[in-house]
């Protein structure tokens, strides 16, 4: 085999398209774009996701209402009842152990609030506190540490 005997399989290459080249051709004239319209037309005829054909847009018709700051932290609640509840004296209560319990859900921080009354000394290791959950559980002598998120 020589290099001038190359060739590509058969069928694997197409002739290119030459459009306005006479009515012989059968793509003379409009060029197989049909008469008129946007499609006829040069340029790009992609449109938005958004449009709906000249019809008010679903983001256009619905009523806007409030705000959402883009760094809004979600924080997994707990309840000092539940704490009561589900922790024994002495216990050290962190993210891990609520998880373990199913308390919180995975991958979220954690707040603790005051809610209901604690009766047991805890060492607890939270994201953050409500002010009253600080003073309660620091009443009755244990510890709270805030993590970073």
């Amino acid at each position: 085999m020589k290099l001038h005997e190359l060739a590509p399989n058969e069928g694997a290459t197409k002739e290119r398209k030459r459009v306005g080249r006479g009515v012989g051709s059968g793509l003379g004239k409009t060029c197989g774009k049909g008469h008129k319209g946007q499609k006829t037309r040069s340029g790009d005829r992609r449109l938005p996701s958004w449009f709906e054909g000249g019809q008010t847009p679903l983001h256009k018709r619905v009523p806007k209402r409030g705000f959402r700051p883009i760094n809004r932290v979600e924080y997994a609640v707990v309840n000092l009842k539940t704490l009561e509840k589900y922790f024994q004296a002495g216990e050290e209560v962190t993210p891990e152990s609520l998880l373990n319990k199913g308390l919180v859900r995975k991958g979220m921080p954690v707040k603790i609030l005051g809610d209901g009354e604690l009766t047991k000394v805890l060492k607890v290791k939270a994201h953050a506190f409500s002010q009253s959950a600080k003073q309660k559980i620091e009443a009755l002598g244990g510890v709270c540490e805030e993590l970073k998120c």
